[in-house]
């Protein structure tokens, strides 16, 4: 397996036979060199979307007309691009689990909103969501833009993910604190990956306090566009 931050709150996640394009904000993404947009999407086979936000969604419509690949997440959202745009894409929702590349992906519930911006005013996009993604012997819990929810207890029991990719720059979702008292509280991940921080100045730039609070779990800070491999268990 390998997870590859693309800076904020993007990842490349190639986990069993799948390329998982996650949240790909790449244009105009302060973290993301421009240049390297080949590189990022090459050989992807799924677009995967937490929600609607632009700092999230910016550049899926055009990555799937390029590459010709699904765009996977919520109802609401995928099937209005599929009508209204025209692409290829597999909308589910809360609950449903859907293979993607031998790759088995939960959608569950997150705390934020959901929206794309128009001169007319925010358009809903449906609910945000996270995901649990299953393969390789490893889950990973992809938290997406998320305060502390007690959700997260049946969530960390039942599906009992060993990887965290926890959203925690604070201002918008948890900070630091709150994401390490999350992840002490209902999961027992061996590794945490903190993303959406270091993008703007609002939000946090380091992750320490995750260290600090969660002593004896790996926390790997990631650097874009450097992949982070982890073996099959």
């Amino acid at each position: 397996m390998k997870i590859t931050w693309l800076g904020h709150s993007g990842f490349r996640i190639q986990i069993e036979q799948a390329v998982l394009l996650v949240d790909p904000w790449l244009t105009g993404n302060p973290m993301f060199p421009a240049d390297r947009r080949p590189e990022a999407i090459s050989g992807a086979t799924h677009i995967l979307l937490t929600h609607g936000h632009g700092d999230h969604s910016g550049d899926t419509l055009a990555i799937a007309r390029d590459l010709a690949i699904p765009v996977v997440g919520i109802y609401d959202l995928v099937t209005w691009w599929q009508q209204a745009h025209g692409i290829d894409g597999l909308g589910f929702n809360k609950g449903g689990t859907v293979t993607l590349g031998g790759a088995k992906i939960t959608m569950v519930n997150a705390s934020h909103s959901s929206s794309i911006a128009d001169k007319a005013g925010p358009i809903y996009t449906g609910t945000e969501s996270g995901y649990m993604i299953a393969g390789e012997g490893h889950t990973i819990y992809l938290s997406g833009d998320t305060d502390i929810m007690a959700d997260m207890g049946w969530m960390g029991e039942y599906h009992r993910p060993d990887i965290g990719i926890l959203a925690a720059g604070g201002h918008f979702t948890m900070d630091m604190r709150r994401a390490a008292f999350a992840a002490r509280k209902y999961f027992n991940f061996r590794t945490v990956i903190p993303c959406h921080y270091r993008t703007f100045p609002l939000l946090e730039q380091d992750a320490q306090p995750l260290r600090d609070g969660l002593p004896g779990t790996e926390i790997i800070e990631p650097e874009v566009l450097t992949p982070i491999e982890i073996a099959p268990r």
